[in-house]
């Protein structure tokens, strides 16, 4: 996505904003917002692949070429849903908490999206967010982190950080995530499958794993490395603060 004048954006930014300043009342017409929670509902219940407009239009007993006076394409209507799907960032936190805490109420929040709505995932960013939705969770993450002595910029680079850790995971996670399974089960089970293939003598380092019962009793990674990430950020926090000392 490019930004400047005379840039052309997706018709769908338009249509988000249109939609976030507009109250729609007629719910027993059809309605651009009407369209997209059917169609939300469609892709958690069946998948993204299955997703078509003739499906959204069957779901809401109307035509499939009434849907497209509201949405132009499908290409648009996934684009609306995937804004429309993130819902409200988490309340703000009260005057007393500190920026850790309530960042990782932000990214559990964050994840908790995903998990939610698995598809997601499967359509692919067109560049950095214009959508509001996906705003207020940016504006969410930015007021969280506060004033603690970083840089405007410095905080843009925290929260796509902590965007994309939280992206990646999900989408690590999609791969392998059973419902009827949990993250514990499914790393017992890994390990179980890798104590049949693999030595010592060629795999001397993972062998040291199973040996140990790591994979039965292994922890949950995603809260593993969102620690992690909450360390560099608190060193950056540090480092700032240090520098600002010595001017």
């Amino acid at each position: 996505m490019t930004s400047g004048e005379g840039a052309e954006l997706p018709g769908s930014i338009q249509v988000l904003w249109d939609l976030r300043n507009r109250q729609q009342r007629g719910r027993r017409g059809l309605s651009t917002a009407r369209i997209v929670e059917a169609a939300i509902e469609f892709a958690d219940e069946n998948g993204l692949g299955a997703l078509s407009m003739a499906k959204v239009a069957e779901r809401l007993d109307f035509a499939t070429m009434s849907l497209y006076r509201h949405v132009a394409s499908k290409d648009e209507l996934q684009a609306l849903m995937l804004d429309m799907a993130y819902g409200p960032p988490p309340a703000p936190a009260d005057g007393e908490e500190d920026w850790r805490p309530g960042l990782e109420r932000w990214a559990r929040a964050f994840a908790d999206v995903f998990r939610r709505h698995p598809w997601m995932l499967q359509i692919p960013l067109g560049g950095p967010p214009l959508e509001p939705g996906q705003l207020s969770w940016l504006e969410c993450g930015l007021r969280t982190l506060g004033r603690n002595g970083l840089t405007p910029g410095d905080k843009l680079s925290v929260m796509l950080l902590l965007i994309g850790y939280v992206r990646n995971s999900a989408q690590q996670r999609g791969g392998l995530e059973r419902p009827d399974v949990s993250e514990a089960e499914l790393m017992a089970a890994y390990g179980q499958a890798m104590d049949k293939f693999v030595d010592a003598a060629t795999f001397p380092a993972v062998r040291e794993l199973l040996e140990a019962g790591t994979f039965e009793a292994a922890e949950d990674d995603f809260s593993f490395g969102l620690q992690r990430v909450l360390d560099g950020i608190e060193v950056l926090i540090a480092l700032r603060a240090g520098r600002r000392l010595l001017d």
